[in-house]
């Protein structure tokens, strides 16, 4: 039985899970190519992703292909009420309303995991942190990983010791990071910030804490939108290329007193805390786009504050006790799914065909792999690329056998 907000939400919620599967070209290929072998046939999936369309679509794929999938949201404020009343009446079961309590959150997670799945698809980890804590981790085949945050969990876990399953890590491949945790998040990100405040990107002094794949697409987005975008790094490589890719690069406290907005793109825990609040310009806007919310400590920000009010959707302002207002974007969580609609359809076909591929791996070929995380196999990586190529209707060159022997020889 599912439990979702209002079941009378459904025509809106059905409407938009067509118009993402109509242009989630690889994804509806490959479930069509796959239907007849029925790869999931008997098995039961538990999903936890942020449930709006795309997620919708992969969940209906899966169940296409025989499996019995119970969902959940891996965001409290990214569930689409009337995506997840309408994916009610498509799907085994659906467990996720738009604002849970923490309490209402972690119980819908449990509610997955009573319905026993041989399967994990996981964005950040939590189902599966918390099936080893229920201790019925030893009863699942596998799990997928989507983030960047959640893969450096399981990688925590096997490292300790303590992780009871194998698991595919879906957002080191290819097919993802190049193109999801750069093309996707530098869209939703910047649709995220000028949905929530209305105001004008270019001209701004933006910073851009971590340069990693999801920093870089981000800051370049922002960058072709005209603002003037600062990023801090603790990583020397990624620094240098920030800087060498034209970015002003400096220390966070440094660029917190000259910056106008701030965006996070670490996944670590504390990243703007009270040292950076104290000295921030007023008007300063804060958002995550790393994953948990974390990386603007949130807690603190609220103990400084004298006064605190909504003054948009998604936008919370905290007056400081000198009279500066800070301002908050979506309580502090992911800025592109909570205050817009997440990566783009396009860039998400491409993430969940992997999500795919990679559940038909595990359904039958988890017997042989030990208990630690994986990356996901070449060929299926390839293949999800291959696909968006052909459907794309773009053709490319390949190598001759003369250029592939001079390529594999040594003189």
């Amino acid at each position: 039985m599912s439990t979702v907000r209002d079941v009378n939400l459904a025509p809106s919620g059905e409407r938009k899970i067509e118009w993402a599967m109509s242009h989630m070209k690889v994804l509806t290929r490959l479930v069509k190519e796959l239907t007849d072998e029925e790869p999931l046939r008997g098995l039961r999936i538990g999903m936890s992703l942020h449930l709006e369309a795309k997620t919708a679509a992969l969940a209906i794929g899966l169940e296409e292909l025989g499996a019995d999938v119970s969902v959940t949201s891996s965001n409290p404020l990214t569930t689409q009420d009337d995506v997840a009343a309408a994916l009610a009446g498509r799907i085994s079961r659906v467990y996720a309303w738009r604002g849970e309590t923490d309490e209402e959150y972690w119980e819908n997670h449990r509610r997955v995991l009573a319905d026993d799945p041989d399967i994990i698809v996981d964005d950040g980890a939590d189902l599966s942190v918390m099936a080893h804590e229920l201790e019925v981790a030893k009863d699942i085949i596998g799990a997928t990983e989507e983030t960047t945050t959640g893969v450096q969990r399981f990688k925590a876990m096997e490292r300790d010791g303590v992780l009871k399953f194998p698991v595919i890590a879906v957002n080191d491949a290819k097919s993802k990071y190049l193109y999801d945790n750069r093309f996707g998040s530098g869209q939703s990100v910047l649709d995220g910030l000028m949905r929530s405040t209305n105001l004008m990107v270019g001209g701004k002094r933006i910073v851009i804490l971590g340069f990693g794949w999801v920093g870089k697409g981000v800051a370049e987005r922002l960058r072709g939108m005209g603002a003037r975008v600062i990023i801090t790094e603790v990583d020397p490589f990624r620094a240098l290329e920030a800087y060498m890719d034209g970015y002003e690069v400096m220390p966070a406290l440094d660029a917190a007193r000259v910056g106008e907005v701030f965006v996070t793109c670490t996944g670590d825990i504390g990243v703007l805390t009270a040292e950076h609040f104290e000295i921030m310009k007023d008007g300063a806007i804060l958002a995550n786009a790393g994953h948990f919310d974390v990386e603007v400590d949130v807690r603190t920000l609220r103990r400084m504050a004298v006064e605190e009010r909504e003054i948009r959707e998604n936008v919370k302002e905290y007056l400081m006790p000198d009279g500066r207002r800070l301002y908050l974007l979506a309580e502090g969580r992911l800025v592109n799914i909570a205050a817009a609609d997440g990566h783009p359809v396009e860039v998400m076909d491409l993430s969940f065909s992997t999500q795919l591929l990679s559940v038909v791996y595990l359904a039958h070929d988890a017997k042989g792999m030990e208990d630690r995380v994986y990356p996901v196999p070449l060929d299926l990586d390839e293949r999800v690329v291959k696909t968006k190529l052909d459907v794309e209707g773009i053709k490319i060159d390949s190598l001759t056998d003369e250029q592939r022997r001079y390529l594999s020889s040594w003189h």
